[in-house]
């Protein structure tokens, strides 16, 4: 066979896979006449307060207010889930436990008087409740509350660095979640995004290789991972995918989410995501 039948074939194979793969991709609903569509991009201060918004409405940690034990743990996601459900504003950097900055010329969060994790009793404050003493109370259907620093979105699974040598609030919390068949929900979101299988990650870091500067372990977080599309899906309903990342002039780290469902649907997730733009970042 000559060149020109040679890529002549090619072509032909190159058209036949395309249309198979098209073939089996997701067809789009049948209500594509009633359906519509909206993109938003959020960014992640902006993201961190949607989560925060919808958190308080997952059926789980609504049953644990009224009945039960809510512990939130400290991170810059959970300065907002705090505000919403104690409504009040929490000084960025009171409640928060490590801090990733970037090597050089970082903006560095302003002293604040610490803050110890939030205990709520059938939705009260327990101000006596350490953290300790809070996760050896925990009850089925309990819910504690704790960030992640790195997502796999596919799979549903998150984890966290833990600097410290017993593994600090993970360490702390991890033997009782399943012991007392309480809650774990993780609010992270989408930029912390990561390359690659997170269970294959946090197995490597936690191998004792030979490190040249500081190299910290990692816990996979055994819960429910909640980033800015289930809480978008929650709150209103929409069907909702992420279509790109990235931006400049603020935007670094922000995310273009899809928005499709009836008119009425993603006019309303429109009004929801136009409360949060504009939200200033977590440092100033």
């Amino acid at each position: 066979m000559g060149r020109i039948e040679r890529f002549g074939s090619i072509l032909v194979a190159g058209a036949i896979t395309c249309m198979v793969v098209f073939a089996q991709a997701e067809p789009v609903q049948e209500e594509t006449e009633t359906m519509v569509q909206a993109q938003v991009v959020l960014t992640v201060a902006e993201g961190k307060r949607l989560i925060a918004k919808a958190i308080p409405q997952m059926p789980i940690v609504k049953q644990a207010l009224e009945n039960g034990m809510v512990v939130v743990a400290r991170g810059t996601t959970n300065t907002y889930v705090a505000e919403e459900l104690l409504d009040r504003k929490i000084p960025h950097g009171a409640f928060v436990a490590g801090r990733t900055y970037p090597e050089k010329n970082a903006k560095k969060l302003k002293d604040a008087e610490p803050m110890r994790e939030i205990v709520l009793v059938k939705g009260q404050l327990q101000q006596d409740l350490s953290l300790d003493q809070a996760v050896r109370k925990l009850k089925p259907g309990d819910v504690v509350i704790k960030g992640a620093n790195a997502l796999d979105h596919d799979r549903k699974l998150a984890a966290v660095v833990a600097a410290s040598a017993d593994g600090g609030t993970t360490g702390t919390i991890l033997p009782y979640l399943g012991a007392r068949k309480a809650h774990l929900v993780i609010p992270v979101g989408l930029e912390k995004q990561v390359a690659g299988d997170v269970v294959d990650i946090a197995r490597k870091m936690r191998q004792p290789v030979k490190s040249l500067n500081w190299v910290p372990t990692m816990f996979l977080l055994p819960g429910e991972v909640f980033t800015e599309l289930e809480a978008i899906e929650l709150l209103t309903g929409v069907q909702v995918f992420q279509a790109a990342a990235g931006g400049i002039g603020g935007a670094e780290g922000s995310m273009r989410l899809v928005l499709r469902g009836s008119r009425s649907k993603v006019e309303a997730a429109l009004e929801l995501i136009e409360q949060v733009h504009g939200e200033p970042p977590f440092v100033e």
